[in-house]
């Protein structure tokens, strides 16, 4: 056994045992009348080993789950969102031997990959898959992408294969977009080792540590409990690291381009980012934060449980932050209820760096009778160009307005009361508007629909 199998091995058997302690519902398994969302309790355990430039993975992942609905499983799904990017002739994420069930067939633009299990999986029931896995970073020329390779670096979000979300509207294996996200997956444990040249560095989602490999190779370890996703980067990186007054550790890499001073303003910007937006939400619970400030990415900024791609952009790095809370602890359906992170997000981001935001509703001009802020992405695919301000900005701008009616001592409870009953769970508009009411004696049914929250 190779020195990562064993480190692999060791962390499985970390998680084997605290997957099997009794304890209250699964995450992910609903709260309250909410449906069951399933599989949940996941597990997943990667073993890869990078090629000489850190832009092809190649190895092993294994995925373990529990069926948490009352109705058996006979099936799951992969979503292999890296295929959005190459699709079907070129796919960038590549599955085979499959053990633990039968691949049938790819779907959804070869991003979903069916799994015909061996025998149904009852209520309560554990089950685990294994396969090959081989993960190949598109290279772009001109930008660089949230999954891509651009020059000597390459990025790795949405690159790992999830599991897809079976709720009460079936499984959805809803289509990629690059006007916003179309990612809902459940909170799960990771435990990740990369193989890779000792000349190239992986910052990670979780809390990683080093250790030698064979000759010229570094074993870097990342574990992380209760996330939604795992992404990485690699190349050659300067960092810098520091920790907020709430104890969260930070690590800001910088590619070549980016100056030692802009990382240092950003690692700043960061840890004061972590504590305001603990004050507001409650703790952040990882320990550790991972930036990577890339200023050829052809956006602002993405967000991942612990792991931030950024370009050298404070209120953008302040934004990608707050989805740490906004997705990350308090998850949700990214492609049909994008607003309940985005929209957020962006709240807190005005909260962070002092925006009032007291006239925002003089800014809100609606362009159809259609346009809901909490319209899908489906929606924003075919009005791209009304995205941002909907659903950022006037979503922003619907829950100042929350504050000012029902005051701010109660929109604080409410926010901090929201992120505490939804950690590592799933939030959606019923059950938010739900929470609201409880928080106020003011008859919010005219608010929703002058401000157009529908759900």
């Amino acid at each position: 056994m190779s020195r990562a199998a064993r480190l692999l091995a060791a962390v499985l058997a970390c998680f084997a045992l605290t997957a099997s302690m009794p304890g209250g519902a699964p995450p992910g398994s609903g709260r309250g009348a909410e449906p069951a969302r399933t599989p949940a309790s996941a597990a997943y355990a990667v073993e890869l080993a990078g090629d000489s430039s850190g832009g092809t993975w190649s190895g092993h992942e294994q995925v373990s789950f529990t069926n948490v609905s009352a109705d058996p499983l006979h099936e799951v799904f992969l979503r292999l969102w890296g295929n959005a990017h190459g699709g079907c002739s070129a796919p960038a994420v590549t599955v085979t031997h499959l053990v633990g069930g039968g691949a049938d067939g790819l779907r959804a633009g070869c991003t979903a990959l069916r799994i015909a299990l061996q025998a149904p999986l009852g209520p309560g029931e554990r089950h685990t898959i294994g396969f090959a896995l081989t993960v190949r970073a598109p290279e772009l020329v001109d930008s660089a992408g949230r999954f891509a390779r651009h020059g000597a670096y390459s990025h790795f979000g949405n690159a790992l294969p999830v599991l897809a979300v079976r709720d009460a509207a079936g499984w959805h294996l809803d289509p990629f977009t690059d006007t916003g996200e179309s990612f809902y997956t459940l909170a799960a444990d990771f435990a990740v080792v990369l193989d890779h040249p000792a000349a190239i560095g992986v910052p990670a989602t979780g809390s990683t540590t080093e250790a030698p490999g064979s000759a010229g190779r570094t074993v870097t370890t990342a574990t992380a409990r209760q996330v939604r996703d795992f992404a990485w980067s690699a190349g050659s990186f300067e960092t810098v690291s520091g920790v907020s007054s709430g104890g969260v550790t930070v690590h800001v890499h910088r590619v070549a381009g980016v100056a030692a001073a802009d990382a240092r303003a950003m690692l700043a910007t960061a840890t004061s980012a972590m504590d305001t937006h603990a004050r507001a939400f409650g703790a952040y619970p990882y320990g550790e934060l991972a930036v990577v400030l890339d200023d050829d990415l052809w956006f602002s900024g993405m967000e991942y449980p612990g792991f931030v791609l950024d370009r050298v952009k404070a209120s953008a790095l302040v934004h990608e932050i707050a989805h740490q809370w906004w997705y990350g602890i308090v998850g949700n359906d990214q492609y049909h209820q994008p607003w309940l992170d985005e929209s957020f997000a962006e709240y807190a981001t005005d909260l962070a760096l002092g925006r009032d935001c007291s006239d925002c509703r003089r800014a809100v001009v609606w362009a159809t009778p259609q346009e809901r802020i909490t319209n899908g992405m489906a929606y924003w695919d075919e009005h791209p160009a009304r995205y941002e301000d909907v659903v950022y900005g006037y979503g922003a701008c619907a829950l100042h307005d929350l504050r000012r009616t029902i005051g701010a001592d109660a929109m604080t409870r409410l926010l901090r009361g929201y992120v505490r009953t939804h950690r590592y769970g799933v939030s959606t508009t019923p059950a938010f508007k739900a929470a609201a009411r409880a928080v106020t004696a003011e008859d919010l049914t005219p608010f929703w629909a002058a401000h157009r929250v529908d759900g």
